[in-house]
């Protein structure tokens, strides 16, 4: 079992230098000028200003310099300064990445409780109205795209029935709660101001069900297939030929060794809301990371970028990683 951390350690370390070499060298070679978006066309005219702003932002250097400073200021933590807020670039990922996680982290429960029992209904009753019923929401996450979706859901919910709140994190006139981890549901809950918490909850109701409408989809055709795959090995034949109950075949047989394949998924579709929010977020004016994104791309603003996708890149390197260690937990021929 050490070894095989180690080795997983050491993996996800050398994954982690070429993610940088990589995105470094996708910012650096993107068509178009920062300097220029920046400055606009009155002194973009002026060399001596233009010439200033490359000094400034190291513009100037030839690009294994650059690297090398990029990798020297990741050794301290360091992710650059944002042209376009003047900021550096971890205060503003550190200011907008709890908006984010807390709607990918509902959307990921909602997609745990709603895909996985789906596909295991799906995969006992087989050929059923409970088929036909999952597979109907899983082609219909995944195919239906998420700015079409998330219109859909606003003009039927907020627009039409007026059964939702509109976009945000609060109501506008709602003041934000003030606590230690910018999680808004946490930090209500911390202060006990149910008003407030409620509020937040009703606001995450709609773009938490947009966002977790692909990997619904995709967790519950997983679980469906590797559940007849378990449903149709030999030891289900024979716990059936004991006289097992069929609950207990199903729960305590076949879904743990079905679980693999959904824990891999499970992990990557984590991963994935985290990083996959900017049209959610953009749509239902979510101050997260996605719309940070999306603003930091129009503005062609360098340092933001790289270190928005390299927060990404970590992110699915320690999801894999942790779910390359929960193998071992569930079959213990990994640990061997």
């Amino acid at each position: 079992m050490p070894r095989y951390i180690a080795t997983r350690l050491l993996a996800a370390a050398a994954m982690a230098l070429l993610a940088s070499l990589v995105v470094f060298l996708i910012s650096a070679l993107v068509p178009g000028d920062p300097v220029l978006a920046q400055l606009g066309d009155i002194l973009a005219s002026n060399p001596a200003t233009v010439a200033e702003w490359r000094a400034k932002w190291g513009l100037d250097l030839p690009l294994w310099e650059r690297y090398g400073i990029f990798l020297n200021g990741l050794a301290h933590g360091d992710l650059g300064i944002s042209i376009a807020t003047r900021r550096p670039v971890l205060e503003d990922i550190a200011q907008y990445a709890p908006a984010t996680v807390e709607l990918a982290t509902v959307s990921f429960l909602l997609t745990l409780v709603i895909g996985i029992p789906l596909g295991i209904a799906a995969a006992v009753w087989r050929d059923s109205w409970v088929d036909s019923l999952a597979r109907a929401v899983s082609l219909l996450g995944v195919s239906a795209p998420t700015f079409w979706l998330a219109f859909i859901m606003l003009a039927i919910f907020y627009g039409g029935l007026e059964w939702a709140p509109g976009p945000g994190r609060m109501d506008p006139i709602a003041f934000p709660p003030e606590g230690p981890t910018g999680l808004f549901l946490v930090d209500t809950l911390l202060a006990r101001d149910w008003e407030s918490f409620w509020d937040c909850a009703a606001h995450l109701v709609l773009p938490s069900i947009v966002l977790a409408a692909a990997t619904i989809g995709l967790i519950t055709r997983t679980t469906r297939a590797a559940m007849l795959d378990s449903l149709g090995q030999d030891y289900v034949r024979v716990s059936r030929a004991k006289g097992l109950k069929e609950r207990a075949i199903v729960l305590r047989h076949a879904l743990p060794n079905a679980l693999v394949p959904v824990v891999t998924l499970g992990g990557l579709a984590f991963a994935n809301l985290l990083a996959g929010a900017v049209m959610t977020e953009t749509v239902f004016a979510w101050p997260g990371l996605g719309r940070y994104t999306f603003r930091s791309a129009a503005a062609l603003d360098f340092p933001a970028i790289m270190g928005i996708t390299l927060v990404v890149s970590a992110t699915y390197l320690l999801v894999n990683l942790l779910v390359d260690l929960s193998y071992a937990a569930l079959d213990p021929r990994v640990r061997r």
